[in-house]
């Protein structure tokens, strides 16, 4: 039977995926099979795409591959891994953004932030109390090759201005709005809709305080404009910004952000 395991196709006797994994990994190790994580022992068909990891070792870059393909399906990991987005501040917003892209398998990342990292970040934001007075990029950078080593992740330290939006985005597909202050977010929107005309953006405004989390939804406001968030609850005094309701914000931008680079343009 012709099967492809660990991204290899090869011809095998085997009926079951057990099988297959007695036959070339140890009784303990993880399979998948077309994108589905078994724990009991299934009938296989020509062209099946089995994955068998073992427990706890980092594995090659091909099986890990292989893995998150047979996870996302093929034709999805395909496009993820050609993906390039760019992350436009690395709060609360911006840091969980890139580390599910970097889970998804998205080829190329670029991190830009000016700020480091304080112990008032630590709520929300995806950073360690080791990674304090580091640069958030490269704080973040470091968690994100521990994620998934075999992605390329670029990095800028710097303030985005009117005046470098265009340098600095220039050939990515997305840029994801990640500021806190609207005046930016504002600037960045605006300066990318009318300067790279073929950029889409993913923003967000309204994630603050503890209201319920169905108010947050992801809307188009513009053809190339994807705006996530309940568009009202801003942070102010009284109401802060805490972790559930940012990650869950986080996870409509990420989301968004996955469909656009697989050709899902509709919300």
């Amino acid at each position: 039977m012709k099967l492809t395991v660990n991204g290899n196709e090869m011809e095998l006797a085997c009926q079951s995926a057990f099988e297959v994994r007695e036959q070339i990994g140890h009784p303990t190790d993880i399979v998948i099979l077309n994108g589905f994580q078994i724990d009991k022992d299934c009938q296989l068909s020509e062209n099946d795409v089995l994955s068998v990891i073992q427990k706890g070792v980092m594995p090659k870059e091909e099986e890990l591959e292989s893995m998150m393909m047979a996870r996302h399906t093929p034709h999805v990991h395909n496009q993820l891994k050609e993906g390039r987005v760019a992350i436009a501040g690395l709060g609360g917003l911006g840091s969980n953004i890139a580390v599910m892209l970097a889970r998804i398998g998205v080829g190329q990342l670029l991190l830009v932030d000016f700020d480091i990292v304080e112990p008032s970040n630590l709520n929300r934001q995806s950073y360690y109390i080791r990674h304090l007075g580091l640069p958030k990029t490269l704080a973040l950078k470091e968690q994100l090759e521990e994620i998934n080593p075999f992605i390329t992740i670029n990095t800028e330290t710097m303030k985005i201005t009117e005046e470098n939006v265009k340098q600095l985005f220039s050939g990515y597909d997305i840029v994801c709005e990640a500021f806190d202050k609207p005046d930016q977010k504002s600037m960045l929107i605006n300066t990318a809709l009318e300067q790279l005309p073929a950029v889409k953006i993913v923003s967000a405004s309204g994630m603050a305080g503890y209201e319920s989390s169905n108010l947050i939804q992801t809307t188009r406001p513009m053809k190339r404009l994807y705006l996530c968030g309940d568009l009202e609850t801003g942070a102010r005094v009284g109401r802060g910004l805490m972790a559930p309701r940012v990650q869950i914000c986080a996870g409509h931008q990420a989301n968004m952000i996955l469909r656009l680079l697989i050709g899902q343009e509709e919300i």
